[in-house]
């Protein structure tokens, strides 16, 4: 199998990790909102922006570019990543942003696997080990057996387990359709599914509020652009070990927004996160360049 160019795996890593920003900021933005609104009428903003930002992009485009030739694998990504947001999102209002991150960031494991068995990618000993490292790191923040692993604990387990999903979907699909295409059905599932819980949940909204809201449908709505053209261009488990900075974003989101400062077992398992995407970013762009 041939490398991907190395330009390619640098722009696909970048987009990768701006992507983990964006979305560990939507979702400490959400974290804020939970504690004052139910989480559903919280999943139904996220999805309801993307799709009102989409179709103001993309105006008389919408149509054309909402035709697909694989509308069952866009339903199946769309409901993996319905299932990914509304889980993780419904986490927050029981464990810290911190601690569901970690947990959810078991995901580049499955990611790299599900990459091998499902899409035919290399598993080799350097991206494996990049996987496990950072795995590792996420393990020295977590410190499993001080509690975080309680029943609400599964919501995230259940969040990476759909995100992988979603994940493998986009790298199958990415690069036969526009970006684009992706969104719109993502926008459009996700806010139809959650509007089903709206007359049992709503509560009115705030006038300051209103501005957050809209924040984390524009936040999220950059994160997925983001995260389709990386998995379009780079090979999964060559951007998955990356996904593990999300807990390092979210602790600083922690710190800023909520005054929640990291001990220094959480600045050791970053910087182990750190290294190791690193290393993986560093392998693969020489393997990458002609002998």
């Amino acid at each position: 199998m041939r490398h991907p160019a190395p330009s390619n795996v640098t722009r696909g890593v970048l987009l990768m990790i701006l992507a983990i920003l964006l979305f560990t900021a939507m979702d400490a933005t959400a974290k804020g909102l939970i504690e004052r609104y139910p989480a559903p009428q919280v999943v139904w903003a996220r999805f309801a922006g993307q799709l009102l930002i989409v179709v103001l992009i993309l105006n008389l485009r919408t149509g054309p570019l909402l035709r697909t030739h694989y509308p069952w694998l866009h339903m199946a990504r769309s409901a993996f990543q319905f299932g990914a947001t509304g889980l993780f999102f419904l986490s927050l209002g029981h464990i810290g942003l911190a601690e569901a991150t970690a947990l959810t960031d078991i995901n580049p494991v499955l990611i790299t696997l599900g990459a091998a068995l499902f899409l035919g990618e290399k598993l080799g000993p350097r991206r494996i080990a990049g996987v496990i490292v950072a795995l590792l790191g996420a393990l020295i923040i977590l410190r499993p057996g001080i509690g975080v692993f309680s029943p609400w604990a599964l919501l995230p387990l259940g969040a990476a387990i759909c995100y992988t999903g979603n994940a493998l979907l986009t790298r199958h699909i990415g690069p036969r359709e526009p970006v684009w295409t992706s969104l719109l059905h993502a926008s459009i599932f996700g806010t139809l599914v959650a509007a089903l819980a709206l007359p049992f949940v709503w509560v009115p909204i705030s006038g300051p509020d209103l501005m957050l809201f809209a924040l984390v449908g524009c936040l999220g709505t950059g994160a997925q652009l983001c995260i389709i053209r990386s998995f379009s261009m780079t090979e999964a488990s060559i951007v998955a070990p990356f996904a593990y900075l999300g807990i390092v974003f979210a602790t600083f989101w922690g710190v800023v927004l909520y005054d929640q400062w990291p001990d220094r077992w959480t600045v050791i398992g970053a910087l182990v996160i750190v290294g190791a995407g690193l290393y993986v970013w560093h392998r693969e762009t020489r393997a990458a360049r002609p002998s």
